[in-house]
């Protein structure tokens, strides 16, 4: 079974590494360009591409896709099977080229959470279970025959950081399993059903990270969670920018909503619409990450 992975992200590279340990034959990986980053503007590899240097495979970086060239060079690799996890939009010319075709991990239980950032999204939503996904690749996004699926519970407090962690063990897990299904000729897919009324996951903006106080305690508490660590929730105190990560339920009165004030034992909140947060992890615009202690201490005397 010769293979090709397409990924760029950590997600994708725990896959990676679990499926070369097995003894499968990837013939190429393909990851993005690396890119300029921190003040420096250094050159960045994607994770995907060191994982891929470090276990020896070759690795194909294209500018586009539908390069003429770059699909000469998929060509020449015969390839029996594509996988791919955390990579942008494919042009059915590339992921239609392997013989048996190509298959996804996708980050929640499809057919709900078709999108960019279904993790972000369900912990946003208030969800209390999520999975991972796999499935072949048709021209619709997401949209593919089921091939397996493992669900998983989704803690009150847990962010969308700890979730993804979790998930990409687990990931890792049902791409091994899914490989071997089309190896022993026992994997039948089946068609996802309708996604009419099921929630789903674009991409998340800049309005999706404002807090908006004027909700309950509940709704903002899993806004914030899911969008811990990345890219952030915020608002606005005193004429500064906050970001809050981490959040719990409180149990005192909202003296109204967007309010910061200490609550019992020294602990920093802030009201809601309905009911108040207890904010445990923040960061000031321009400063670092800071725990409440540290906030109070330092900006509210």
């Amino acid at each position: 079974m010769r293979l090709i992975y397409f990924g760029t992200p950590a997600f994708a590279a725990c896959s990676l590494e679990r499926i070369v340990q097995e003894g499968y034959e990837v013939v190429a990986v393909v990851t993005a360009p690396d890119k300029p980053a921190g003040r420096g503007l250094q050159l960045r590899e994607s994770e995907v591409k060191q994982a891929a240097l470090r276990l020896g495979l070759p690795v194909l970086q294209p500018v586009n896709l539908k390069s003429e060239a770059f699909q000469a060079e998929l060509r020449a690799l015969d390839a029996d099977l594509g996988v791919v996890i955390a990579f942008r939009m494919m042009p059915v010319a590339v992921w239609s080229m392997p013989r048996l075709g190509t298959f996804n991990l996708h980050a929640s239980l499809l057919p709900a959470y078709r999108g960019a950032a279904p993790i972000n999204r369900a912990i946003m939503n208030g969800e209390k279970n999520t999975g991972v996904t796999t499935f072949f690749l048709r021209h619709e996004i997401d949209t593919g025959d089921l091939l397996l699926q493992q669900e998983t519970e989704i803690g009150p407090d847990e962010t969308a950081g700890e979730l993804h962690d979790r998930l990409m063990w687990m990931g890792a897990d049902l791409v091994s399993a899914t490989l071997k299904g089309i190896v022993d000729g026992n994997l039948q897919p089946k068609p996802q059903g309708n996604a009419e009324g099921l929630p789903a996951a674009p991409k998340i903006f800049q309005d999706d990270c404002r807090i908006d106080w004027n909700r309950s305690a509940l709704e903002v508490h899993n806004q914030i969670r899911g969008l811990s660590p990345f890219p952030g929730a915020f608002t606005e105190w005193q004429g500064h920018g906050i970001k809050v990560y981490r959040s719990r339920m409180a149990e005192e009165a909202s003296p109204g909503p967007g309010i910061f004030f200490r609550g019992a034992s020294n602990r920093l909140c802030a009201g809601c619409l309905e009911g108040s947060l207890e904010l445990l992890e923040v960061q000031p615009q321009g400063k670092k990450r800071m725990s409440a202690s540290d906030f109070l201490n330092g900006w509210m005397k």
